[in-house]
């Protein structure tokens, strides 16, 4: 086989330097990434990280929800995946494809017009299929991944993998995967159902989500876990805590599990309410909540 140097070869991505991830992440706050790349497809990817320093940080991204990145920025490489990593197509009657920019409620919308059923809920969560697989995202008592059977990774050489679900450990909210590996894609086997019921389902969970969450602000999603058998949004109500400020971040008033920033907000604010309510229901109730939300870069 024919060797291709990736040195020879012409990026079809877009690359941005110094680019501010408050214009990338779901609560508009955070410092500037050194670089930003959107990947033109898998192919343009692989080429993109082979020429990269082993040693360069990594960071993917997609709709940059529950994700907090601090006011200092992201030293390195951002991969944004959501401009153009989005091919989504049913390989057999009940077979899905779908790269990892793929909005979650895009998926499920698709799913539901190819008349199948059992991703549903992921109209509820604000994120990318890339997310979803890492944390194994869920909603409504439903989960990702026994709904997948295969996905691709691709690790630091650009080296692209398929790998059976069944390879893969994951419990709530998390996943195990290789160091240095990353999802491209994943493959959704689904039951066959009723297209009008499924989407009716999704315009019920989408009414209920906004009836309950803070939708029309900006938040990171569920900032922590449920510890087991209880919630983080009622240990947090319970404690008083619903509405509390910290500079611009502020416990919403709908949702205690939501933290939601307002003009001014900085990530420093947000991290700090996030350690406030961590402290305060631990000395209310000996239970250390969690965060769901993924805090990167630096202070």
């Amino acid at each position: 086989m024919t060797r291709v140097n990736p040195m020879s070869q012409t990026l079809r991505g877009d690359l941005c330097y110094q680019e501010p991830m408050a214009n990338h992440t779901s609560w508009r706050v955070g410092g500037v990434a050194e670089k930003l790349y959107y990947p033109k497809d898998l192919a343009d990817l692989s080429v993109y990280l082979q020429r990269l320093s082993a040693a360069e940080p990594l960071f993917w991204c997609g709709l940059g929800s529950n994700t907090l990145v601090r006011d200092g920025g992201i030293e390195g490489t951002v991969i944004g995946t959501q401009k153009y990593l989005n091919r989504l197509e049913a390989l057999t009657a009940t077979l899905i494809r779908a790269e990892v920019g793929v909005s979650c409620a895009t998926l499920a919308r698709y799913s539901a017009r190819q008349s199948l059923t059992g991703l549903e809920f992921l109209a509820g969560i604000p994120g990318t299929v890339g997310g979803a697989l890492a944390m194994n995202a869920g909603c409504h008592g439903s989960e990702i991944w026994p709904q997948v059977t295969t996905v691709e990774l691709i690790d630091r050489s650009g080296r692209r993998s398929f790998h059976p679900a069944h390879t893969f450990q994951y419990a709530y909210r998390q996943v195990w995967i290789p160091e240095e590996h990353w999802f491209v894609a994943g493959y959704f086997e689904l039951a066959p159902g009723a297209k009008e019921h499924s989407l009716q389902q999704i315009r019920e969970l989408l009414t209920r989500r906004a009836d309950t969450q803070p939708t029309n602000e900006p938040s990171g999603g569920s900032t922590f876990r449920n510890p087991p058998g209880d919630y983080a949004a009622r240990l947090i109500e319970a404690a008083g805590l619903k509405g509390y400020c910290l500079g611009g971040a502020k416990v919403s008033e709908k949702h205690a599990n939501f933290i939601v920033s307002s003009p001014g907000c900085t990530a420093a604010d947000i991290e700090a309410l996030i350690i406030y309510l961590q402290q305060t229901i631990a000395q209310n109730t000996g239970i250390h909540l969690e965060p769901e939300v993924k805090i990167v870069g630096v202070s």
